[in-house]
């Protein structure tokens, strides 16, 4: 009965979050520093138009409202992954140094671009650097950790990525100074969605669909890691390996994101621990669950962050930090009564 209950409240709580972010997605498409009636936003969705205002509602508003909600979404599921197969509950991407990794290539390729001015750099080459990136702390990070070819020490893990990030943030920030890019890289250290275009938008479809299929494929195997190293062994589960794929996917699904939206650390962090509370410990619905709440969380932001101080824009990481630490505190404090 218990287990029923869970699974019901699970399709609930999703149902909920799946009505708040469409309501989300459309007060976005309808905010922005010019004002467009809601009969001028329906028509630009069906009607083919070179009206500015279609303009604005197909190229600059759906793209970067669908790109919130992807990259919102993608963050809470790496975040939900990162504290499962750590068993560390304020685990998630920049933890392993992936975002930092990410962040520290944008600022190589812009670098790349001042030095030669014929280089063009669009989305698609953005995300390549971020892959790279993340690729690579993530994976640096993976084998630091080890403590032999069979088993990774999460608490290894922890802080080597932690360290690594600190370092690759402060080279990013440094090379940027160098080259006189701070303006320019300032907005992937604090994080947004204004150059969110169809191109990204797409990426993130394909990349975050098929990295969000394979972690459902491995939502099994995450909560039977969850539950403790020796018991996953004893139930025939090779842990090194669940973790090693596990981290595959988050490199992507973190790459994605940052590449599109630059670097927003503090979704992954408090949106799955929210849902564990409320859909328990099976990984088959937390991540689905984090997905939309991350998703939900993220358009919301970007909304607010547009309307704090118009027409300039407060950045997302700042928001979603100042939304999400009481909420945090109050959940560690709970805990500790």
């Amino acid at each position: 009965m218990k287990k029923f209950n869970k699974k019901s409240l699970a399709y609930a709580f999703m149902l909920i979050g799946i009505m708040l972010l469409i309501l989300g997605i459309v007060i976005s498409v309808s905010l922005g520093a010019k004002d467009i009636d809601f009969f001028n936003i329906i028509q630009s969705l069906f009607k083919d138009s070179n009206d500015v205002n279609t303009k604005i509602i197909r190229d600059v508003r759906i793209p970067r409202a669908i790109a919130a909600a992807l990259v919102g979404g993608f963050l809470a599921v790496s975040g939900a992954i990162m504290q499962g197969i750590t068993r560390n509950p304020i685990a998630e991407p920049s933890v392993m140094g992936i975002t930092q990794g990410a962040t520290f290539m944008i600022a190589i390729a812009f670098v790349l671009q001042r030095i030669y001015p014929n280089l063009v750099i669009g989305s698609f080459k953005l995300m390549i650097f971020a892959f790279l990136g993340a690729s690579i702390s993530g994976l640096l990070v993976y084998f630091i950790s080890s403590r032999s070819a069979r088993k990774v020490d999460p608490v290894k893990l922890a802080l080597a990525g932690t360290a690594l990030g600190t370092l690759l943030i402060s080279l990013a920030m440094g090379i940027s100074m160098y080259f006189n890019l701070s303006q320019q890289l300032s907005f992937w250290i604090s994080g947004g969605l204004l150059s969110a275009k169809w191109e990204g938008v797409k990426l993130l479809f394909i990349v975050g669909g098929i990295s969000f299929i394979g972690a459902m494929i491995m939502a099994p195997k995450i909560t039977i890691l969850s539950l403790g190293e020796e018991v996953a062994i004893g139930l025939g589960q090779k842990t090194n390996a669940v973790r090693f794929i596990s981290i595959l996917i988050v490199i992507f699904l973190t790459g994605a994101s940052v590449s599109v939206a630059g670097n927003i650390v503090f979704v992954g962090l408090i949106v799955p621990q929210i849902t564990k509370r409320v859909v328990g410990a099976d990984y088959k619905y937390i991540i689905p669950s984090s997905m939309i709440l991350g998703s939900v969380l993220l358009v919301y932001s970007d909304i607010l962050a547009r309307m704090i101080n118009p027409p300039y824009e407060t950045p997302i990481g700042s928001l979603t930090a100042l939304l999400g630490v009481p909420v945090f505190i109050y959940l560690v404090r709970k805990d500790t009564k």
